[in-house]
This record gives structure tokens, sequence and C-alpha cells, in this order.
């Protein structure tokens, strides 16, 4: 018997034409193959016929695997509320990359079928989490704050603003002006440097393909236990990217800039301000996401296809070929 006997499947809010065919489709097929079904409510309201749906937190404790239907940036957003729960994720893909969610919707009956039937690839990948203190490390007053180490599984919705969670970046970065932040980077308590710049980027592999990547940061491969610095826009050309040990615990001091013109975001979706508050602490979480691929999954390939490697670009057709000169 398979291990994935229910099924839950969370689905990107607020764009129900591509979405509801697919989820209706999704549905309808566990059924058929003798899965219990859970939905988010997004979800539930686009099943035919409408099903019951279930918060987040509820599809963590309750699923064998949950299906995220949406793109990457879906995907994100489901990794983060089901952190520390355990259960693995699957991505269908309706977004535009897909580097995380990689089976397509015309994939439904056949790969998703194999992955329900234990032929699949899992892969392990870490979040990070950052928490914002005072310059004399007092942490932000939150709502029931975390105590640290963080507690497993987390609780859904996490208390805001601490902590802040990511599967691809945490990134410190200047806002609504044009000028520079100034800010010191500490690594496990160590000074590393002192630098102007846009901001810094802190990636895990899986983020080391997102901002990062436009960034000139370098490619990770999703299995390396390890961190990259990134800096944006540095004001230096001496400035390269960093990568460091995953257990590393990452500090980032700002300075010489007023503080209320920083903000922290996560994955791009969670922001925040710190205020007066000046120091930000990332690290690690101690429980990774679990993704699952087809049989066969091929990281480099992924590449490839997401990237352009190995090709070339077509010329328009109505246009004329014109013959190359030497200089």
């Amino acid at each position: 018997m398979s291990r994935f006997q229910t099924i839950g499947i969370l689905g990107k809010s607020g764009d129900p034409d591509r979405v509801g065919p697919t989820v209706a489709r999704l549905v309808a097929h566990l059924q058929s193959r003798g899965r219990a079904v859970l939905c988010d409510p997004t979800s539930a309201a686009l099943a035919q016929p409408p099903a019951a749906g279930l918060a987040v937190a509820d599809l963590g404790q309750r699923c064998d695997l949950v299906v995220v239907v949406g793109g990457d940036g879906t995907l994100l957003g489901a990794a983060r509320s089901l952190a520390g729960h355990g259960v693995p994720l699957v991505g269908i893909n309706l977004g535009r990359l897909g580097f995380l969610a990689d089976l397509s919707p015309d994939q439904i009956e056949g790969t998703l079928d194999l992955i329900l039937d234990g032929a699949y690839v899992e892969e392990a990948r870490c979040m990070l989490v950052a928490q914002v203190q005072t310059a004399e490390g007092e942490p932000v007053p939150a709502p029931d704050p975390l105590p640290d180490p963080l507690p497993d599984p987390l609780p859904d919705p996490l208390p805001n603003p601490l902590p802040l969670t990511a599967l691809n970046d945490v990134v410190i970065h200047k806002w609504t002006t044009p000028r520079m932040i100034e800010f010191e980077t500490y690594i496990d308590g160590v000074f590393v440097n002192a630098q102007r710049s846009d901001g810094i980027i802190i990636a895990t592999p899986t983020g080391s393909t997102a901002y990062a990547l436009s960034g000139g940061g370098p490619l990770l491969h999703p299995t390396l236990d390890a961190l990259t610095l990134v800096s944006i826009c540095p004001h230096t050309l001496s400035n390269r990217p960093l990568v460091v040990p995953g257990s590393s615990s990452i500090e980032i001091r700002i300075c010489g800039f007023d503080p209320g013109h920083v903000h922290v975001t996560c994955d791009g979706q969670t922001n925040l301000s710190p205020g007066a508050r000046l120091r930000v602490l990332v690290r690690k979480t101690a429980r990774p996401i679990r993704l699952l691929h087809p049989e066969g999954h091929d990281h480099y390939a992924i590449l490839r296809a997401k990237l352009g490697w190995g090709g070339h670009q077509p010329q328009a057709a109505d246009q004329p070929q014109v013959p190359r000169t030497s200089c």
C-alpha cells in the first residue's frame, strides 16, 4: 500500500481561471485512485463539486502529501506555512520558471501516479529563519514570541514579526530612498566586512537560482549544506559573493543610516521594517522542507532549460540575416 493515502491540495489564490481546472482535475483523479483528498479554502472552492476547506495547518497535520498548484511563489508560501510539519510537497507548475514546482498540469495522471506509487526522488531543502533585534540584543517585541531554538513543529500562523522564515532568501535592503545603506557582516560572531550597498541577500541553495542569481551569486546544488551572501549593487569593485557553511549564524548590523529606510524581506513575500532595531540574525532552521520529484529528476537539465544554457537565440523569420564582417 502506498504511504500517501491522504493528499492535501494547496492552490494559488487570485487566479481561479488557471488554477480551477487543474484543481478540479486533480481532485477527481486522486479520488478515482481511492485517496482521501483535503483542500485549503482556495482549492476547496474551485473543486467540482466544491469541497470543505481546511486551514493550512490542518493540512500539514493530517496529510501524507501536499500537492501545490501554482508556481514557485505558491510553493514558497506553502513551504513557509507548512514548515515544521514534515509533510512532503510536490508542485504542479502553472507559473513561468518552475525550479521548484516542476510537474506540468498534463502530467497529473502519469507522473503524479508514479509518485503516489513510490517512484520518486526526495530532496531535503533547508530553510532560513531571521530574527530582528535592537542594537543591545533585545528581541523585537511580539505577541507570544518564539523561544530559541524554535519549537518543532512551528505554530501556524507564525507570530509576526518573530520569526521570519524563508526557503529562498532573507534580504536586508533599502526602502523608498535612492541612498545606499551601510552595514557590517558577522559570521559566527566574527567580523567579516563593512560595506555600503543597496543591501544584501542571504540565500539557501534553493534560493541561489532566485534573487541571488540576478545579483551575480553562484549557483549552489540543492543538496549542499551551505549558504551564500550576495551584496546588492555594492559600492566597491572588490566585493564578491561569499559561500559559508550551512551551520553558520549570520548577523547583519545596520549602521550610519536612518534605520527606518531598511527593510527585511523573506522570499520576496514577507516584509518587515525593523524601525529603530539595528541587528538582523539569520540562521538555518532545524528541519528542512521535503520536496518530491519524479524519478529521473535532473537538476542540471532544469538549469539548462530554465536558464537557456547550450542554445542559441533564434533569428526572427521576417528579418534578413546580416553577414558578419570583420572590424
